[in-house]
């Protein structure tokens, strides 16, 4: 039986993970939440974990990073939102476990280091964003001896809902809510996440993540609009051949390969009814309406230090946005200005 230790249990992929994990019979030995109390103790009596520390009480960071680093468990699943996840995720680097990896904030501010201590103690990390999981699937071909070929990319090519908003202009933009930008039309996701989503910010960050998970340049990831939410991402080789993972909108599904790697097992996921899809559609992204995905490429390119500025901002600006003290148009508009006054 492999053991788990879930690091951010009581958020979306938390939850969903433990769900996943009851289906295939893990054992979860550890499990942490920020302050989600009534939540946390519901999952405690069902899972009984060995270890569960809630991080927002005294001692509780400090707490935090001695479970990622020091729990036993098989494979951790680091779930934990925003840059807080960082430490835990550089002290789950140093077990030479799996790393279940479902934060980006940490590759996005220190990719070079969290991937450089991973390959330093033997750590594997599996993507569990479901972009980033489809390009892992994509690439992950093995010869009959064991031994990967080697491969020749031309690009990636992250898909993108287009979230609440796909087709509007800024005038349709002016007076969102925050209750608006929450709904998005085919995912169940936390907060955060979820206004990332509305602005396109969220898939700016996953070129970023894209970046330094599968060692590729930006200019060698594009990013298109594909409003079905099927087709998860694509890999096109040396040959103009692309290969893509299609599976229904449900992250139990990349959840479960990140624990199961390399079998595949029934899965909690509703198979594709390609029947009843009828067609897949893609289109270019709205730079003009949505500017965060080109503020992240311009990070991409300048570097590490933009792209903690970058992702700093934003955290600011989206949670200014949900007290109601900007607009949603004004969110892009903040991350350009901490941007360009940082590097001055």
């Amino acid at each position: 039986m492999k053991t788990l230790t879930i690091l951010g249990s009581t958020g979306s992929i938390g939850t969903q993970t433990l769900e996943v994990a009851a289906s295939l019979g893990y054992k979860v030995i550890a499990m942490t939440a920020h302050s989600n109390l009534e939540l946390f103790e519901e999952q405690k009596n069902k899972f009984t974990p060995e270890t569960a520390i809630l991080s927002s009480e005294p001692g509780g960071e400090d707490k935090l990073i001695d479970i990622a680093k020091n729990s036993g468990a098989d494979i951790i699943v680091t779930a934990i939102s925003g840059t807080a996840g960082l430490a835990p995720t550089l002290a789950a680097c140093e077990t030479g476990k799996r790393i279940a990896l479902a934060n980006k904030e940490p590759l996005v501010c220190a990719g070079e280091q969290v991937m450089q201590t991973a390959r330093k103690y033997g750590t594997e990390i599996i993507p569990v964003d479901s972009e980033h999981s489809a390009i892992f699937q994509c690439i992950e071909n093995k010869k009959a001896d064991g031994t990967r070929p080697p491969h020749q990319i031309n690009k990636l090519i992250l898909t993108a809902s287009g979230g609440p908003f796909r087709g509007k202009n800024r005038k349709e933009l002016k007076n969102i809510t925050p209750e608006e930008a929450l709904r998005h039309p085919n995912w169940s996701m936390g907060k955060k996440i979820s206004i990332d989503s509305a602005t396109m910010m969220n898939k700016g960050l996953e070129l970023i993540e894209a970046m330094h998970l599968f060692s590729i340049p930006p200019d060698k990831i594009e990013v298109v609009i594909h409003p079905e939410s099927i087709i998860h991402s694509m890999v096109e080789y040396a040959d103009a051949s692309v290969i893509a993972q299609l599976s229904t909108p449900d992250m139990r599904l990349p959840i479960q390969y990140a624990l199961t790697y390399p079998e595949r097992q029934t899965s909690l996921t509703k198979p594709i009814n390609f029947a009843e899809l009828g067609k897949l559609t893609f289109e270019k992204p709205d730079p003009d309406t949505f500017p965060c995905l080109e503020l992240a490429y311009r990070a991409a390119k300048q570097g590490p230090k933009t792209c903690r500025i970058l992702n700093e901002a934003n955290e600011e600006a989206v949670e200014l946005f949900l007290s109601g003290k900007i607009k949603f148009l004004e969110i892009p508009k903040y991350i350009e200005d901490r941007m360009h006054k940082c590097l001055l």
